[in-house]
């Protein structure tokens, strides 16, 4: 028998580290190459990890709630080998063991030399680098003290710049704002009676929660409203959407013809596909449209469609279609989560006519659409004016009015409904 060691694999580019959630498998236990052995959680999505190699799961190294860095070990595992190799590979295996029981054993040191009693990380709300953590237990910094204080870095985490800041405006005894603590610590307090029933967040909706209420501190949102006719979208659809499942063994949506106007607006105005950092404006060069997926549980997730604009329609409605089914799956990997530039929300697909979405950070703008509704309008035509039924929806467009203007925001969506209703009626797909 070999024993080898399971690895923390990369699973994307801006991905440094993960939490363990779970092990799906218990030392002992038999497991089959690429079988998922553990859960684990990025700061972009919650994923499970599958063994590379065949065997018996030995030991675990790596307990539940605690990170662990890209490359690391996290379990030891016992494979059909060469009996002469077991003595060099557990030879191999045994420096790694040892050197994480000796960290473990070791106690955390403090600055103040108090022996404070080192920060217990399970009750954050939000994930702290290794680094961040270390300089926290340093300074005897409690996690609920940790928790106020605001993030540059992405998705608002805490960096060590931060930390630094905020020790050194505590030594000087000035005021700092601190960050506000969300939903988990609301200014009036909840009133609980009897009958009442108490559920604990999850950790998908503790991060939802956190990002909706930085999006709002961070962006003053303006949200403009257009309608839009989109009988001819509606009429095209329904005539395509057999040849397509016929061809393509896959659904024809509204959403990704929504989507290609969408891409044909950022085109027509590029400032809207940036973002800000500090004072200065970022113009992004490629245009990658996040979908809002409501999943089974009730959270929202926010898939992304890299490099949109070199899709056709039928690119984009297989794109929109395997992202959708694998984000409600739990399948989606970290990098398909990341890097959006605008993104779009289809409040239609609950009953709801319109609605104001949320930024999603750091991107400046977000387009919601509604359900489409059957009405009278009024149409011209070379004969004079008729009334007539007409196939119309609402599109809100909410975007940061730190950087984006009435002028450009309003515009903008107003696009978007024109590309919609002057949509070729002709076109093949």
């Amino acid at each position: 028998m070999a024993l080898v060691e399971l690895i923390m694999p990369k699973m994307g580019e801006s991905i440094m580290e993960a939490t363990i959630l779970s092990w799906l498998k218990n030392p002992g236990d038999k497991i089959e190459q690429d079988e998922s052995v553990l859960e684990v959680a990025t700061d972009k999505v919650d994923t499970e990890v599958p063994t590379t190699h065949g065997g018996i799961l030995k030991e675990i190294l790596a307990q539940k709630g605690e990170v662990v860095k890209v490359g690391k070990a996290i379990a030891i595992i016992s494979t059909e080998g060469d009996e002469n190799a077991t003595a060099t590979e557990k030879e191999e295996v045994k420096p790694n063991v040892e050197a994480k029981a000796k960290t473990q054993a070791e106690p955390a040191h403090t600055s103040n030399g108090s022996g404070a009693k080192p920060a217990d990380f399970k009750s954050a709300t939000r994930f702290y680098s290794p680094l961040v953590k270390n300089i926290a237990k340093e300074e005897s910094i409690a996690v609920a003290e940790l928790e106020t204080i605001g993030g540059t870095g992405a998705e608002g985490r805490v960096t060590k710049k931060d930390l630094l800041s905020y020790l050194q405006n505590r030594k000087m005894g000035q005021s700092v704002q601190q960050r506000s603590s969300g939903p988990s610590a609301p200014l009036v307090p909840a009133s609980i009676s009897a009958g009442d029933e108490i559920i604990q967040m999850d950790r998908m909706r503790k991060m939802i929660a956190e990002r909706m209420v930085d999006s709002k501190r961070t962006a003053p949102h303006v949200t403009s409203f257009v309608e839009a006719d989109v009988t001819d979208v509606v009429f095209w659809r329904n005539k395509m959407k057999g040849e397509f499942q016929k061809r393509e063994g896959d659904s024809l949506t509204f959403t990704p013809i929504f989507i290609e106007a969408l891409i044909l607006a950022i085109k027509d105005f590029p400032m809207i596909n940036i973002q800000v950092d500090g004072d200065r404006i970022i113009r992004k060069k490629d245009i990658n449209i996040g979908m809002a997926v409501a999943l089974p549980s009730g959270n929202l997730i926010v898939p992304v469609i890299k490099n949109a604009d070199q899709y056709n329609i039928t690119g984009l409605a297989k794109a929109v279609n395997d992202l959708a089914k694998r984000a409600r799956e739990n399948k989606l990997k970290p990098d398909e989560l990341s890097g959006g530039t605008f993104t779009i929300s289809n409040v239609g697909s609950f009953g709801n006519v319109m609605g104001t979405p949320i930024i999603v950070q750091p991107q400046v703008g977000i387009i919601a659409v509604g359900a489409i509704q059957k009405k009278p309008a009024v149409i011209e035509t070379p004969y004079g004016d008729a009334i007539a039924i007409r196939h119309k929806m609402f599109l809100s467009h909410s975007y940061d009015h730190r950087v984006v203007d009435g002028s450009l925001g309003g515009s903008m969506v107003r696009r978007v409904a024109d590309y919609l209703e002057k949509f070729d009626v002709t076109r093949s797909i």
